[in-house]
């Protein structure tokens, strides 16, 4: 399809000519693959479970994930609605623009804007750490982890290059065979009957969320529900390719739905499963690193190995580094939609608002962020730090410390936009455009706190790190960043100012009541 140009319409003041994202792109189906392979589910599974099991909430982990999928869904309802009349590729920088206002809408974008940028380097960190680790065990080569990063990070510019539609086929091979083995590993133990203790109907008890370790207290509950909490980040990608999709008013809502409750679903039968097949006592001394020989990875290996036999235990570990690659490359995507977004607007740089000619991707935004992920890789590598449990540990709290914030404003600017604002009063509403943004605002909120509280604990061995330290400072510094600069706009570039967050093209416009579809 031919790139349309110069035809912004909507809300924007004075609004040049600018380059849009290759529309039809891709569907309903490519849009939950990018979105579910952002949420990377065997990396969340292998990476978030043993840590809910052994230091969060013991056997009660499936317990976690069945309330993190219950405040997500509800999350998910608000987040919807506003996608039904606004389509753009900043996402929430757009949503909350047009909720909360300008100021608010653009150091939110800027926080989104980071949390993406070092989400893909440090999901790279674990991509290059599993692979290093694999390639050394089964074919006894040896090479530095900074050659597996650069091989990742080469080969995710190559493809992010091109039209979405590539992408989108390569994320939907890799879920599937992500998500073909954990459901391997999770009927097997059902259909055996379990482990030592059979299967532990007990551990999906909501109550069990609000405990600790051995069902003792709340010590670790609140650990265990941060990490079951941001197993989903990246699933609210969905938004941000509606400009790329077919009919987005329909796609966006019915992706972002389909996405947290089908991760959500996937999530509850996994953890249940994992500790019902190791046995509850067990199951928390491996994921505690109270065994001998065993870690946390042991929980799906033994149990994998036991059902399917050994083969079965290493595709596992393939599939652990192809689903990092995945997640990586989704994050990539995500966070040049970001910086297009925003410099098609005029801010940083117009250039970064390019796209294409041919393939319509948002070229000169990828080549930036694939720059930016390349100079955080390497100051860890020449600053000699692990790629797990600094690269990834580090940038990863900072990533998601960020994006909650920016979840959190976003469900409140439903409310603003709907309720405060009064927009579209046919399709206010008294659950989905208001207690439900308003339950959900509040839920994550306090996801934010528990992550805040168990910061320390979350960090492991990166705890003592200086840019450990630094993380709340960063966080705090590029808010108010984003609100000076809006501050500053409004003052001295006005005309500018009128174009936060409101740059939508041709059948990206804000719909009315009546053209906005109704998403069952």
């Amino acid at each position: 399809m031919a790139i349309q140009r110069g035809n912004a319409v909507g809300n924007a003041v004075g609004d040049p000519g600018v380059e849009r994202l290759k529309a039809d792109s891709v569907g309903l189906t490519g849009v939950v693959f990018m979105a579910v392979a952002t949420a990377a589910p065997i990396t969340a599974m292998t990476g978030n479970l043993p840590i809910v099991v052994g230091q969060g909430n013991g056997a009660g982990a499936p317990a976690a994930y069945v309330l993190a999928t219950l405040v997500l869904t509800v999350f998910s309802v608000g987040y919807v609605a506003m996608a039904r009349h606004i389509t753009a590729a900043g996402a929430f920088y757009g949503y909350i623009s047009h909720g909360l206002g300008r100021v608010v809408g653009m150091a939110s974008g800027l926080l989104a804007v980071l949390a993406y940028i070092v989400f893909e380097a440090a999901v790279i960190g674990f991509f290059a750490y599993a692979l290093r680790g694999l390639v050394a065990a089964q074919l006894g080569v040896e090479l530095p982890w900074g050659w597996y990063a650069a091989l990742g990070l080469l080969v995710i510019a190559v493809m992010a290059w091109f039209d979405l539609h590539l992408t989108a086929r390569v994320l939907g091979v890799a879920l599937v065979l992500e998500i073909a083995v954990l459901g391997a590993v999770a009927l097997a133990v059902l259909f055996t009957g379990g482990g030592p203790d059979g299967i532990v109907g007990e551990a999906l008890d909501p109550l069990n969320a609000f405990r600790g370790v051995h069902g003792t207290g709340t010590g670790g509950a609140g650990l265990g529900l941060f990490f079951a909490f941001c197993s989903w980040v990246g699933f609210e990608s969905t938004a941000m390719y509606g400009e790329e999709s077919r009919d987005p008013g329909r796609v966006v809502p019915r992706a972002t739905l389909i996405s947290v409750v089908g991760v959500g679903l996937l999530y509850v039968l996994v953890s249940w499963t994992i500790v019902s097949g190791n046995g509850v006592r067990h199951a928390v001394d491996v994921a505690g690193g109270l065994v001998p020989g065993k870690d946390g990875n042991s929980l799906f290996f033994d149990p994998l190995g036991a059902h399917l036999g050994g083969w079965a235990v290493t595709v596992f570990r393939w599939l652990v580094v192809s689903g990092s690659f995945a997640c990586a490359m989704a994050f990539h995507q995500c966070a040049a939609r970001y910086l297009y977004a925003i410099g098609r607007e005029g801010f940083i740089h117009r250039a970064l608002g390019r796209t294409h000619p041919r393939h319509g991707s948002p070229h000169v935004a990828s080549l930036v962020q694939s720059v930016i992920a390349a100079a955080l890789v390497a100051g860890f590598l020449v600053a000699g730090m692990d790629p797990y449990a600094h690269l990834y540990t580090l940038l990863a709290l900072l990533g998601t410390m960020a994006i909650l914030i920016v979840q959190t404003l976003c469900s409140f600017a439903v409310v603003g936009y709907f309720h405060v604002l009064g927009r579209h009063p046919g399709t206010g509403h008294w659950f989905r455009t208001l207690v439900a943004p308003l339950v959900g605002g509040v839920a994550m909120a306090g996801v934010v706190v528990l992550l805040v509280v168990n910061r320390d604990a979350a960090a492991g061995a990166a705890a003592g790190t200086l840019l450990f330290r630094l993380i709340p400072f960063l966080v705090i510094g590029t808010f108010l960043g984003g609100i000076g600069l809006a501050l500053w706009m409004r003052a001295r570039r006005p005309d500018r100012y009128a174009r936060m967050g409101r740059i939508v093209l041709a059948d990206a416009a804000e719909r009315s009541d009546e053209a906005a579809p109704v998403v069952m």
